[in-house]
């Protein structure tokens, strides 16, 4: 296998620092070389709050990373999890009165929203925008309609920004190590890439990501990411939860979890069995009581992320696909199939459980996505500013 060079990325998330060295070739053969995982220094609540710490972190495993693949990078792509990114809709119209939509009729909306955004949230830098819905004369259109006949085109874009600040102290930090950002990635975009990718015909879902701390819940619609929220709770809330109310040790509630089959079906009466209680006194403790504690806990959480959050009730009304993905603790297993019933409420919703989105999956997504782009993704038109006297000649000459 003859390999290009090889690439950098560098993902910034809610607890460490991960950078990947990636090779492939031309026949798109792919690996992650090298990896490099170091905790968190010089951020705090999704802020960088010291820019040299940050800075020696990133120089020192850089130079680490240079001398173990024997090659120096000069760009490196960011995938960021952890910077708080908005999230904002916008439609823009053109009256055609008969003629066709045509490439000029699309860069002039696309251009006009965008500097509408640029106009209003000026704190703010673009990172991904998205051609999410298309309508000609009242009709959506599956594709940009360009050529096609009509009276009056609408068009949806998808814009994700960050704050302003945040871009440029990271831009400051991989300058100050002679590095140049190819390319931002916001990592719930290329995980519902992938997900779209790999589930055909599949191309508006939720995607809820569950981890031990932290959840999040993120909306694909027509294969552009339309909107996320984070929240600050996770699976672990369950064992606190079970402690409190059983009064058990923490290490004993992990090892039930760890060991017990907990479902529905649970006989009235089945109580745990005393080899769960290694460290303390034996407990009498029905296995039902265990089960209603977890599944009284995780429906709240179904309510919190999704079936009683505003943010997301009008999607509820006409998507009904989930991908599920439950990540953390050695004792999510057991947990599965709670989580399942939870968010099926009732068979209402398709509910698909995540298992393959390894480094890998995510990688390989996210390098096609800088080499070939998106399929709904938009790039706004730069147009020149002519001068005066070249404005005055276009007047006279055509």
């Amino acid at each position: 296998m003859k390999n290009l060079s090889p690439k950098l990325y560098l993902e910034i998330n809610n607890s460490n620092l991960i950078f990947f060295v990636i090779e492939d070739d031309y026949q798109n053969d792919f690996k992650i070389s090298y990896k490099l995982t170091t905790p968190l220094i010089g951020l705090l609540d999704n802020r960088i709050t010291d820019l040299e710490k940050i800075f020696n972190c990133v120089k020192e495993n850089i130079y680490k990373i240079e001398k173990k693949v024997n090659f120096t990078f000069k760009e490196l792509v960011l995938i960021l999890e952890n910077f708080n990114p908005t999230f904002i809709n916008l439609t823009g119209y053109k009256k055609l009165n008969g003629s066709q939509v045509s490439k000029e009729n699309v860069t002039y909306i696309l251009n006009t929203l965008k500097s509408c955004i640029d106009e209003i949230e000026f704190k703010k830098t673009v990172v991904h925008i998205f051609n999410s819905k298309f309508f000609l004369d009242n009709k959506k259109i599956d594709n940009l309609p360009i050529g096609l006949f009509g009276d009056f085109y609408s068009h949806e874009l998808s814009f994700i920004l960050m704050n302003k600040n945040d871009y440029k102290n990271l831009k400051y930090v991989l300058d100050k190590c002679n590095f140049k950002i190819k390319k931002i990635l916001i990592k719930s975009f290329i995980e519902s890439a992938y997900l779209s990718n790999n589930n055909k015909n599949t191309e508006t879902f939720f995607y809820i990501k569950i981890g031990d701390n932290n959840s999040k819940i993120s909306f694909f619609e027509n294969n552009s990411l339309k909107f996320e929220q984070a929240f600050s709770f996770g699976s672990e809330i369950i064992v606190n939860d079970i402690t409190k109310i059983t009064s058990l040790k923490k290490e004993d509630v992990k090892r039930i979890l760890e060991s017990v089959k907990l479902n529905q079906d649970i006989e009235e009466n089945e109580l745990l069995e005393k080899e769960y209680f290694k460290d303390g006194i034996y407990k009498k403790l029905k296995k039902k009581l265990i089960y209603e504690i977890i599944f009284a806990r995780v429906k709240e959480i179904s309510e919190i992320i999704l079936f009683k959050n505003n943010n997301f009730s009008y999607y509820t009304k006409f998507a009904k696909t989930i991908f599920f993905e439950l990540e953390g603790q050695c004792f999510k297993q057991s947990l599965k199939e709670i989580y399942k019933i939870a968010f099926a409420n009732n068979d209402i919703f398709k509910l698909n459980l995540v298992d393959d989105l390894s480094d890998k999956n995510i990688l390989d997504t996210a390098n096609r996505l800088v080499h070939y782009g998106w399929k709904k993704e938009a790039i706004p038109i730069t147009r020149i500013q002519k001068s005066l006297i070249a404005r005055f000649f276009n007047a006279i000459f055509g």
